[in-house]
């Protein structure tokens, strides 16, 4: 099976400007291509781990990935998929998370056989009236306009500097291709409007033809981005999202999901997916407990996917090993009168955005504290609850959490 062929196979491609070139090129010659990263955290996370796995089925066949990190772009922020505008970022800030996001790479991709590119060294020295008769002369307002990017935005209000995002990624592609020879733009499908830009800008400027690929977004079956949590996003950093909390966050997901998981960022071969489609209902849980484990040891290491393997199946068979559990430490002052209601602790812990979202697990029946269903939104938990030295906290049925108290 060429890559091509691969990544069609497990449901990767969505869209592309030429797609029988594209699978010439991709199939038969060696390919310089960049995806771009916008440096707005200090750590990628699940949104981007599909990118690195395309990355890395491309590398694997001989192409030169260019990891383009937005280090100008970021200053300006992209609109899409964003119903305000993204908050504003120093220089120094999106500094430090664009080297945060090398560090990260590397796991990933052969930084060897890459080409690591900022978009900050050619952005940030642009003459604005220069850029306006080079770049700007070649894009039309009113299809600017018809862009998805731009119409979701425009009832709420698109401010000019967001406007102006989609020429910046545009002339990346065409500074890319001028200094690398890169043809070839990949992308997550929600960014074809400024990819088809791009290869416009290098047809209208260079007379010549390039090519964009877009990529299937990694949604749950109801179409929602998968990698969000009460928490938040599910970070690759093991500071920010536990090895333990992305494994379950992977063991938890719903059934409908897990086997095009399976196949769009895992490189379990096609033929072992191809069995677990055979499973249904309570079967699926070995499915999901090797999607879990693969991408716990792609994303962290084997070490700690066996860590958190062995710590899920212990509770599950109810064998109460919480060595590998999270685990929140609780202060003498979270107590009053010898005790912490059980609101604030599911808080503390992270269990609960608010007291009000913990009232109605609580409520709801979501909630055990050591086995024991909490029914009452005004119970607390003792001091003496902990002299075995932690308590474990339940919500629903998979999610398991270890409350200490510091010394």
């Amino acid at each position: 099976m060429t890559v091509f062929e691969e990544l069609k196979a497990r449901g990767l491609i969505a869209q592309a400007t030429n797609l029988e070139k594209i699978q010439e090129k991709l199939d038969n010659e060696k390919v310089t291509f960049y995806i771009g990263f916008d440096a707005t955290a200090d750590s990628l996370h699940v949104g981007h781990f599909l990118q690195l796995i395309v990355i890395r089925h491309l590398q694997q066949a001989g192409h030169t990935p260019i990891l383009l990190l937005g280090t100008g772009t970021t200053m300006v922020g992209d609109p899409t998929g964003k119903t305000d505008m993204r908050k504003m970022l120093t220089p120094e800030q999106i500094d430090h998370n664009a080297e945060c996001f090398r560090r990260q790479m590397s796991k990933f991709v052969d930084m060897d056989k890459a080409i690591i590119a900022r978009n900050g060294d050619w952005l940030k020295n642009l003459n604005y009236i220069d850029f306006l008769r080079d770049v700007g002369v070649h894009f039309s307002v009113n299809r600017m306009l018809t862009a998805e990017c731009v119409k979701s935005r425009l009832e709420r209000g698109l401010t000019f500097i967001e406007f102006n995002y989609m020429l910046m990624q545009s002339y990346d592609f065409l500074r890319l291709y001028q200094d690398y020879n890169c043809t070839m733009q990949l992308g997550g499908d929600d960014q074809w409007s400024n990819i088809i830009n791009g290869v416009d800008l290098v047809r209208r400027v260079c007379g010549d033809e390039v090519f964009g690929l877009t990529f299937t977004l990694l949604t749950t079956k109801d179409g929602k981005k998968m990698g969000k949590t009460e928490k938040g996003a599910v970070w690759l950093d093991p500071e920010k999202t536990s090895p333990y909390d992305f494994f379950q966050y992977w063991r938890n997901i719903d059934d409908a999901d897990v086997i095009n998981c399976l196949k769009m960022i895992t490189f379990v071969p096609l033929e072992e997916i191809a069995e677990y489609e055979k499973l249904s209902g309570s079967e699926l849980n070995v499915a999901k407990e090797r999607l879990a484990y693969e991408l716990t040891k792609l994303v962290h290491s084997e070490e700690e996917a066996q860590k958190a393997l062995d710590a899920a199946r212990a509770l599950f068979s109810n064998n109460q090993n919480t060595d590998n559990m999270p685990t929140t430490e609780l202060a003498g002052q979270d107590f009053t009168d010898g005790a912490i209601g059980i609101l604030d602790l599911l808080v503390k812990c992270a269990l609960a955005s608010s007291k009000g979202d913990a009232r109605r697990l609580v409520e709801q029946g979501g909630i055990s504290v050591d086995d024991e269903k909490v029914t009452d939104t005004k119970a607390a938990v003792s001091l003496e609850a902990f002299q075995k030295g932690h308590v474990i906290i339940k919500k629903g049925k998979k999610v398991f959490h270890k409350a200490v108290i510091g010394q």
